[in-house]
């Protein structure tokens, strides 16, 4: 929706135009700002401009508003520098996939694009090239939400082919809002890793002086150059000041906060370490980088579906799929007046696994009566595993079994870190207060 003419006219009238300083007053307040390019989803009404703190704020303007223009802008050409090879240092491989952790900020807009090339990251996180050198490349540029499994199979073939290169690890910054598919997905399409595949996010933009995506793409690439972690895993901030970012296996991660800068916690075990200062700490048992080939098994089956049960869900809720995973109550619970549905689409060929809204914990099924009688039906447990990540291996497990058998009994084996053995107590994360 463009901006009302009666906007665009006061703007001309002071020659201002996207990128400038302008002054605002409007009902005794006062804003000073960059002026933003106007946003198709705002109200024709809106003025956006961002403030020095780097956050973007909307005015709503009328015919008392007035708009001062207080600096024309300075065109900045971006400055491509030259990247730098030290035979001394190991070589990692960036794939970008369109999340905003290698952004960098256009100065005379304000506005934050992707970094798309290794120069482009040399500017905005320089200091990576103090670890190490850098390949980059982008696999696809999209939000997070839109990825598809075949994205994560493309995405499987590029890394595996950077790795069989010669690249002593491999950085994917992504969107965080589904990071924690697309970790645990990769973890079961590559095989016999030759160095970290490492997944890397940040919740806040680098024109904001809150954002975490240096610190986080730092640290990733110190595990990528350094580590011998032959593993899928996420690095995030362990906390919400600058002190460290966290290691999180990447079938066993998830993102619990909207906006928080740790928002990214290891479910039912316990963190694989920690990077402080480009220091890398483990502290958990960890799969150890192989000397490769690295393979792909990027076979997957599309229609599972994961369904999250409520009270009141009517028996014909649950749809006909290949395979389901029912996020249940407590140890693994639905009503019973959904058994004979779910009796009717497992015996019609359907496989179902049960996780729980819990999250933390282990399902059994076998407590309570309800419980055992969807094991009788043909339920199978999800074990401590997340649902999401529950998911992701159904997909591939159907695409690997010949018959329900090997399905139960390939959903029931550890593959990539995503059952543990029990589930320990330490693995609890208790609120702050």
């Amino acid at each position: 929706m463009p901006r009302k003419k009666e906007i665009e006219e006061k703007l001309n009238a002071v020659n201002a135009e996207t990128g400038d300083i302008i002054h605002i007053v409007r009902n005794n307040e006062q804003h000073e700002g960059v002026l933003m390019p106007h946003h198709e989803f705002s109200d024709d009404n809106i003025i956006t401009i961002k403030l020095k703190t780097g956050y973007n704020i909307g005015i709503a303007v009328d015919k008392k508003t007035e708009i001062t223009l207080i600096q024309k802008q300075h065109t900045i050409e971006k400055p491509i520098k030259q990247i730098p090879f030290d035979q001394k240092k190991p070589t990692i491989s960036i794939i970008g996939t369109g999340g905003t952790i290698a952004c960098y900020v256009d100065y005379r807009t304000g506005a934050v694009h992707p970094a798309s090339s290794a120069e482009e990251l040399a500017s905005s996180v320089p200091e990576i090239f103090n670890l190490c050198n850098v390949k980059s490349q982008i696999a696809y540029q999209m939000l997070s939400e839109n990825i598809e499994v075949s994205h994560w199979q493309t995405l499987a073939e590029s890394i595996a082919q950077e790795l069989n290169s010669g690249a002593a690890g491999v950085v994917i910054p992504h969107g965080t809002d589904t990071l924690g598919y697309t970790a645990a997905a990769l973890s079961f399409l590559l095989k016999n890793l030759s160095g970290p595949v490492v997944l890397v996010g940040a919740q806040r933009s680098s024109d904001r002086p809150s954002s975490d995506a240096a610190q986080n793409l730092t640290a990733a690439a110190a595990i990528a150059a350094t580590s011998d972690i032959g593993e899928v895993i996420v690095v995030m901030h362990g906390e919400t000041s600058d002190t460290f970012s966290t290691i999180h296996r990447g079938t066993k991660v998830r993102k619990f906060h909207t906006s928080r800068r740790d928002a990214f916690q290891t479910v039912n075990d316990i963190a694989l370490g920690k990077v402080e200062d480009n220091a890398i700490t483990l502290q958990a048992p960890y799969r150890k980088k192989t000397k490769g080939p690295v393979t792909t098994d990027t076979l997957m089956e599309e229609d599972v579906a994961i369904l999250y049960f409520y009270p009141g869900m009517k028996p014909q809720d649950i749809p006909k799929k290949k395979g389901i995973v029912l996020v249940g109550t407590g140890l693994g619970h639905v009503s019973t007046k959904l058994l004979s549905r779910i009796s009717t689409l497992i015996k019609d060929g359907s496989v179902i696994v049960m996780t729980s809204q819990c999250l933390f914990g282990r399902t059994n099924m076998r407590v309570y009566s309800s419980g055992r009688d969807l094991i009788k039906a043909g339920v199978l447990s999800g074990e401590d595993m997340l649902p999401e990540t529950a998911y992701v291996k159904l997909m591939w497990v159907l695409t690997h079994a010949k018959n329900k058998q090997e399905v139960e009994s390939l959903m029931a084996t550890n593959t990539a870190g995503e059952i543990a053995e029990r589930t320990k107590n330490n693995t609890f994360i208790r609120p702050y207060y």
